[in-house]
């Protein structure tokens, strides 16, 4: 199996193969300066060393940094200590340079440079190094720890918005999960309810009215149709935009009538009241505005003990207002399993709210305010 660890350049065998070309390149351009520079002296085998060891020690830069910034500037020095030509001997401690500071080794690059410039100046004062030189050499070594440091910045922007992304791809999965249990919740549990209670009726008066069965089993039979139709429509808007449209466009207060007529079919009477300017609403709030009535309407037909309700709905200039009442024990389960944390969710999503709680009068209330627009 291959390693999958990486030297400086990249996978090992790559790494060593850049190394060998480095060094070469060093000894090559070394000797060919060393043509035009017979004042120095001369390259011999320690030189030869030199040049070779620096690119060698960018080996060790994915464990040991001090290893590889430290061998190339020593040989560097050492070097130019001794009166070799000049050349490109520091290219090894310059790669090294910038590497760690664009892997963050900001540590390391920064003593290094320290170091390396606190050589260049002393050689300006105690050696003769001309101040051009040293001016040039500390230029040199600043110009490539800022370009180190740039390229790093831009890595880490880099991947701090591919979190960023991710993490916004999981917070829109997570409230697309919530939006479809809601809509699973809502979709299944009304219809669900009516089905149950009807079941109920039509067990306790088989034997002694026969002729009231009927009229359960026909209301568990349009449940059942509903249940159907809303699943189907349900998970139509799931489908990619490629996909066929759903074959039923998703519920709204248009349908309240049904929604209502069904709820009192299964011994609950609901009357209802629409006031204000009754108009096409966005189709998000008018969704919600159903789905909360539904739920309340099957909350109350669940844990009310009442056999009435009412609901109003309120078109406002710029606020909907949804209001489920009953005259019942007022004692609704409040865990998040009966629907009241989905209600919330639902008027929060929208920038709305939504009240649910005992009446002083007696029974149980829901009211939620969706804003519209004007």
């Amino acid at each position: 199996m291959t390693s999958s660890r990486a030297g400086p350049y990249g996978r090992p065998v790559i790494a060593v193969l850049r190394v060998l070309v480095l060094a070469a390149f060093q000894v090559g351009a070394s000797l060919a300066a060393a043509q035009h520079q017979s004042d120095h002296r001369g390259i011999d085998a320690l030189g030869v060393g030199l040049l070779i060891v620096g690119p060698l020690s960018l080996l060790a830069l994915p464990r040991q940094p001090w290893v590889a910034l430290g061998v190339p500037l020593a040989a560097a020095v050492t070097w130019f200590e001794l009166d070799y030509p000049g050349g490109p001997v520091p290219a090894a401690f310059g790669i090294a340079l910038v590497i760690c500071a664009v892997t963050g080794r900001r540590t390391q690059a920064w003593v290094a440079v320290g170091a390396a410039l606190l050589s260049i100046w002393t050689g300006w004062l105690f050696d003769g190094v001309p101040l051009g030189a040293a001016l040039g050499s500390t230029a040199w070594l600043l110009v490539l720890v800022a370009v180190g440091e740039q390229t790093r910045a831009r890595r880490e922007k880099g991947v701090e918005s591919r979190h960023a992304r991710v993490e916004e791809e999981r917070r829109r999965a997570s409230d697309e999960r919530l939006r479809i249990a809601r809509e699973l919740h809502d979709v299944l549990a009304h219809n669900m309810s009516l089905i149950s209670v009807q079941a109920g009726v039509a067990l306790h008066l088989m034997d002694t009215r026969p002729d009231q069965v009927r009229t359960s089993l026909e209301t568990i039979r349009d449940a059942s149709r509903n249940t159907l139709a809303e699943l189907r429509a349900t998970v139509g808007a799931l489908r990619s935009a490629e996909e066929d449209a759903p074959l039923r466009p998703l519920p709204g207060l248009d349908e309240l009538g049904a929604l209502t007529r069904g709820v009192s079919a299964a011994g609950v009477e609901v009357r209802t009241t629409v006031t204000g300017d009754r108009r096409s609403l966005p189709a998000g709030v008018d969704l919600a505005a159903y789905r909360i009535v539904q739920e309340a309407l099957t909350n109350v037909t669940r844990h009310a003990g009442t056999s009435m309700a009412d609901v109003h709905v309120d078109y406002g200039p710029s606020l909907l207002t949804v209001r489920v009442t009953d005259a019942g024990a007022g004692r609704w389960p409040v865990t998040p399993g009966n629907g009241l944390t989905g209600m919330r969710e639902r008027a929060t999503a929208l920038g709305g709210r939504l009240v649910a709680g005992p009446r002083p009068e007696g029974g149980f209330a829901v009211e939620a305010e969706l804003p519209v627009g004007p």
